[in-house]
């Protein structure tokens, strides 16, 4: 290995750490202070980076929002094994999903005001959410026609039906746990929700 290509990874890497820590700063102040509350300068102080080194790797806020939303969507998906689940796997995959959203209110909060927000045509994460919530009713659909073939989902449950109203069960316990977490367990309500949609088993 030659000693460019070694300062070729080595600033790779050190490209990577400082795009993490600008994420993993804009995830928390954004969660602190909202969307619109937090600068592109607050969020590179917080990474310990410069304004301009905090713009090489985002020009855009809006590009930064994005890209926070899309990794923590896959983290939660690696993390409860949701990616490449089928039928009632999937579904009952949900439960896992949100115990670790309980964990991470801050993340739930921002999610949950930037959803609304994003109700307003020109806000800059209105396509990203559009877009969110067609894929999750298309999959949790998918993953309840996947249970019917799989002879898992009760009679006369459509799931179409159940895929949309799975996606509003969860933004609904999410705006209810925010209000009142003591009295509020979303895993057991979702667990509830699920058993009048499956077969025992």
């Amino acid at each position: 290995m030659s000693g460019t290509d070694g300062a070729r990874r080595g600033g790779y890497a050190k490209g990577r750490a400082a795009r993490e820590a600008v994420l993993d700063a804009a995830l928390a102040l954004f969660g602190e202070a909202g969307y619109r509350g937090a600068s592109l300068r607050d969020v590179a102080a917080r990474a310990g980076l410069s304004h301009p080194g905090l713009l090489h790797h985002f020009p855009r806020k809006e590009a930064l929002l994005e890209a926070v939303l899309q990794r923590r969507d896959a983290e939660d998906a690696e993390a409860v094994g949701l990616a490449g689940a089928r039928g009632r796997a999937a579904l009952e995959g949900l439960v896992d999903l949100v115990e670790r959203n309980a964990g991470s209110p801050g993340v739930v909060r921002l999610f949950t005001v930037l959803a609304a927000e994003a109700t307003d045509p020109g806000h800059p994460a209105r396509p990203w959410f559009r877009e969110r919530y067609a894929r999750t009713v298309a999959d949790l659909t998918r993953a309840c026609r996947e249970a019917a073939e799989d002879g898992e989902l009760r009679d006369g449950v459509d799931p179409a039906a159940a895929g949309r109203g799975l996606v509003a069960l969860l933004d609904g316990l999410q705006v209810q746990w925010l209000l009142d977490p003591d009295d509020v367990d979303m895993a057991a309500d979702v667990r509830a929700h699920l058993a009048g949609l499956l077969r025992a088993g």
